[in-house]
C-alpha cells in the first residue's frame, strides 16, 4: 500500500500519523515517495534530539505543498514507518530561516492512558511545550539556519488547519489523476 492511500483520519476521526522520526533521535529520517522507503536525510549537527515521535499526516497537503508534519507525545519511541492513531491537540508555528510559518500538529496516541486526559494544549505541562519550541529554535543553529518558535495554539486550531491540508490533499490528488501523462 502507498503510505498516500492512508486516510488522513480514521473513521472515530482521529488522526492518522506516519512516524519517520522516533522521539529520542538524531538522526533526520523522510519518507521518499519515490522510492516508497524511508531514507536517512542528515544527522543533526547540533547535539539535540527529537522531543516528541515526528512524522506527518498522509493525505494532506500543507501551505508548502507538503504532507502537514505532526508531532506525537510518546513516553517510549516507536520506530520509522510506524502508523500511530492519534487526537491532535495543538499546533506549533515555527519560522523557517526563509522567515516562511510553518504549522506542526502536536498529538497524543489514542490508545495510551498516560495521556488520556490530554483535550487541548492547555494540558500539556508548560516545561514540556518549552522543551519542544527549544528543540525547534536550536536544532538547526550548527548548519547555519535561524528558525524560531512562534508559539502555540489549541485543538480547535489545529483542527481547522488539518481540516485545511485534508481539503488541499484531496485537491491535490484530483489534480494529478486528472492531469496528462
Amino acid at each position: 500500500m502507498d503510505v498516500n492511500d492512508i486516510p488522513a483520519r480514521s473513521s472515530d476521526e482521529t488522526v492518522n500519523v506516519f512516524v519517520e522520526i522516533p522521539k529520542g533521535s538524531q538522526n533526520k529520517y523522510e519518507y521518499d515517495e519515490d522510492l516508497g522507503v524511508i531514507a536517512l536525510d542528515r544527522t543533526l549537527h547540533s547535539s539535540v534530539h527529537y522531543t516528541t515521535d515526528y512524522g506527518f499526516v498522509p493525505g494532506t497537503r500543507g501551505a508548502d505543498g507538503e504532507a502537514l508534519d505532526a508531532m506525537v507525545l510518546v513516553d517510549q519511541s516507536t520506530f520509522p514507518g510506524c502508523l500511530v492513531e492519534a487526537r491532535i491537540i495543538g499546533v506549533l508555528t515555527i519560522q523557517s530561516s526563509d522567515s516562511r510559518p510553518e504549522q506542526k500538529l502536536l498529538g497524543v496516541p489514542v490508545r495510551e492512558p498516560r495521556f488520556a486526559e490530554y483535550e487541548d494544549i492547555s494540558d500539556v505541562p508548560e516545561h514540556l511545550l518549552k522543551e519542544i519550541e527549544h528543540f525547534y529554535e536550536v536544532f538547526k543553529d550548527l548548519e547555519g539556519s535561524d528558525i524560531g518558535a512562534l508559539g502555540w495554539e489549541g485543538a480547535e486550531e489545529a483542527q481547522g488547519l488539518l481540516d485545511e491540508a485534508i481539503q488541499k490533499g484531496e485537491e491535490s490528488k484530483e489534480g494529478s489523476a486528472t492531469a496528462p501523462s
